[in-house]
């Protein structure tokens, strides 16, 4: 009976810790259904204080653009960066031109130029704002603009959480949990938090990953330093009250319950 009961015991103790909810683990089923005109307008994110921009201009006659390409006191002239992320990894992507540093009224100090400002723009429409202010001075300029440093955060029931760096400055939120190495079976698919600080403004947003709704959402396509949240189911938060010791005291137990019964099954000898 005690042999028994011992193995009853050991069954649940080992199904109860070890359980893990079945859920649906596709995306956007109802695709098909949605309308995905409006996502196009959310596409691309407007230049923050504190971006690091590399701009360079070229055209035919290349002595006619110098003074565009120097460095001024915006700037330092670098031929390439390096792109860090969270799994240690590094992408060097070469790139020639100053690095211009948008200051907190968002405005850059561009070469001949002057100060210009930033506000409301996107690489796009910065691209397009040079080309008319360099092309007062030389014919059919052309204007190469990347962001450096743009970065989100994932955090929570993904498998490798942490801070990335986004070389294009263009990324989804599908794509950086890609990123991230996408949700673990313990995390809420229909609950993904997203946070955004937008010109010291702090929104957030719980999307449905299970809806292709969520793909006209202004935050399925992420923003400069938005930070992601997969929150944990009911299961894995009980796990972690669980004592993280449980499994060396069922091992113990396990022995003992053991030497339990050798010693009874001696005595009954």
């Amino acid at each position: 009976m005690i042999k028994k009961k011992y193995f009853i015991y050991s069954a649940i103790a080992l199904s109860t810790l070890s359980c893990a909810p079945k859920q649906q683990l596709n995306y956007m089923t109802d695709i098909e259904n949605i309308v995905l005109d409006n996502s196009i307008k959310n596409s691309r994110s407007t230049l923050q204080p504190g971006d690091n921009l590399i701009i360079s201009v070229s055209a035919k006659d290349m002595d006619v653009v110098k003074p565009f390409n120097q460095v001024y006191s915006s700037g330092n002239t670098i031929t390439q960066y390096t792109v860090p992320s969270s799994n240690n990894l590094q992408q060097q992507v070469p790139v020639s031109g100053p690095m211009y540093i948008v200051d907190t009224d968002w405005n850059i100090t561009f070469p001949q130029i002057g100060k210009v400002s930033v506000k409301n723009e996107t690489i796009e429409t910065l691209n397009t704002k040079l080309i008319s202010l360099v092309s007062e001075y030389v014919k059919s300029p052309v204007i190469d603009t990347k962001l450096t440093n743009f970065k989100v955060s994932v955090l929570g029931e993904v498998a490798k959480p942490g801070t990335y760096v986004i070389p294009d400055g263009n990324t989804t939120l599908l794509s950086a949990l890609g990123l991230a190495g996408d949700l673990t079976a313990f995390g809420i698919r229909t609950n993904v938090l997203v946070v955004r600080n937008s010109d010291g403004q702090i929104t957030k947003e719980r999307v449905d990953l299970t809806s292709a709704n969520f793909i006209n959402s202004p935050y399925y396509y992420l923003k400069q330093n938005d930070m992601v949240y997969v929150q944990p189911n009911a299961n894995r938060e009980k796990g972690a009250r669980v004592d993280p010791n449980t499994g060396l005291y069922i091992s113990v137990a396990s022995v003992i319950a053991s030497l339990v019964i050798g010693v009874l099954a001696l005595t009954k000898n």
